[in-house]
């Protein structure tokens, strides 16, 4: 999926890689990929983008993407990392650089930030208990505390505490908001027709 055509006819990760490369605040672009076909297309289209060879190890799908980091980062070095996917394609540039600008401006007060998409909707466990209401005081949804899903989009984080903690959210982290359509991560055929018809609409 990451070099389907999308919306406009461009592979997938080129939505997000054009993004990456006309902020000003990234000062180099790093792919980390085991597919040749990707390789090839940014060797032609992006040849500011560093390539790393993802190796065979860490290629397995339950692999943890923190042992993924931590294998670029000993690959690349930098004081600060910003990590995002070319399953979102909806994420703007705009949004980009506001999320680095908020964490260089409060850092450290926060050693970290990934993206969150607030909800308000009454959530339950498998045991058909009550997560983040109370059952039997039947508040309206928008009036219930909001509860927030980590939705994958972006994740800036220290190197040092990286490799310290062995984990991208670090112990101070901040929650960056943003809006559910932005957030929208393809996984699955139906995210991927979902984001391509916002795409279309916006354009």
């Amino acid at each position: 999926k990451n070099y389907r055509p999308f919306g406009n006819g461009l592979p997938l990760f080129f939505h997000m890689a054009n993004n990456l490369l006309n902020s000003k605040l990234i000062s180099k672009v790093v792919i980390d990929t085991d597919s040749p076909i990707i390789k090839e297309a940014c060797k032609e289209k992006f040849p500011s983008i560093l390539l790393i060879d993802r190796p065979k190890s860490l290629s397995d799908e339950n692999c943890s993407m923190n042992e993924i980091l931590l294998y670029d980062v000993n690959k690349v070095e930098s004081k600060f990392y910003l990590q995002t996917h070319s399953t979102n394609p909806l994420l703007s540039l705009n949004t980009i650089d506001k999320s680095l600008e908020f964490f260089i401006n409060n850092y450290p007060s926060f050693d970290s930030l990934f993206s969150v998409t607030k909800k308000k909707v009454r959530y339950w466990d498998e045991m058909a208990r009550p997560i983040n209401h109370n059952p039997n005081i039947l508040m309206r949804t928008q009036d219930l505390p909001p509860i927030y899903e980590e939705n994958s989009c972006i994740y800036i984080f220290e190197r040092n505490n990286l490799i310290r903690n062995q984990n991208r959210i670090g112990k101070r982290p901040f929650l960056f908001e943003l809006d559910s359509i932005e957030a929208i991560d393809i996984d699955e055929e139906k995210d991927f027709q979902l984001a391509e018809n916002f795409f279309k609409l916006q354009k």
